[in-house]
């Protein structure tokens, strides 16, 4: 059932660029997985899919690091910091709960912007995007997700770049993040072997993701994939929010 349903999740997810970290965490908790291999399972569920999507990008030359490099130096070296602190289950699920009802209504906002066919692109203050790149790969080394799901909705409502430059954005995110989280919280680990009974996952996801990509350069519509996101994320927040209080 759990492989099922990350599956699901994976094609949604990749299908508008995310890893689909925030809902396997939740679906992770939800199914009384060990509380400490449910950050390091999400990563590297999230840097499965979102390296397909990672690829993609590059294959097709619509990749600019010049943009993301203030994100970058913010967030890399505190999502490595973040996910080699040690948290208590409680705080782990509050935060959770609050990350995936924030990413829930910016999702909302950023399907709304897919309707806009042309805006002015605004330049960002290099100080500003490390503190945004700071503060979201702290909260996701913590947590255990990429944090694009986070910083592409910003990036869509601040109106820092065009829609196209932005999913890329937040594919790369999300995956130089899920790595530099996972170094952090691999430290934590005995043996690596450890995760081999979740293999499985990694599998439905690796599936999950290549479909996903598909769907998005042959099929669906950007804002249509974005609100059915946004509503998933939010019910699973309604729901650990239910569990938690």
């Amino acid at each position: 059932m759990l492989s099922l349903v990350f599956f699901i999740i994976a094609v949604i997810y990749s299908s508008v660029g995310f890893g689909g970290g925030t809902s396997y965490l939740a679906l992770l908790t939800f199914f009384n997985t060990p509380y400490f291999f449910i950050p390091i399972v999400a990563l590297i569920c999230n840097i499965i899919v979102v390296s397909g999507n990672c690829y993609n990008y590059i294959k097709a030359g619509n990749i600019k690091i010049k943009f993301l490099i203030p994100y970058f130096i913010g967030s890399i070296p505190l999502a490595y910091l973040g996910g080699k602190l040690n948290i208590n289950k409680d705080f782990f699920q509050i935060l959770l709960f609050i990350t995936l009802t924030l990413s829930g209504l910016l999702l909302l906002l950023q399907a709304r912007q897919y309707s806009i066919t042309t805006q002015s692109v605004k330049k960002i203050p290099a100080f500003f995007a490390m503190l945004i790149g700071a503060l979201i790969g702290f909260v996701s080394g913590i947590v255990g997700f990429g944090g694009g799901i986070i910083l592409s909705p910003i990036l869509f409502n601040l109106k820092a770049a065009e829609a196209r430059q932005i999913a890329v954005a937040a594919s790369i995110f999300i995956l130089i993040n899920s790595v530099a989280g996972f170094f952090g919280q691999i430290q934590k680990f005995n043996s690596i072997s450890d995760l081999q009974p979740y293999l499985y996952l990694f599998l439905a996801v690796f599936v999950g993701g290549k479909i996903g990509n598909f769907l998005h350069i042959k099929i669906l519509k950007p804002n249509i994939l974005a609100l059915v996101t946004a509503i998933l994320v939010l019910l699973v927040a309604i729901n650990l929010g239910i569990k938690i209080f």
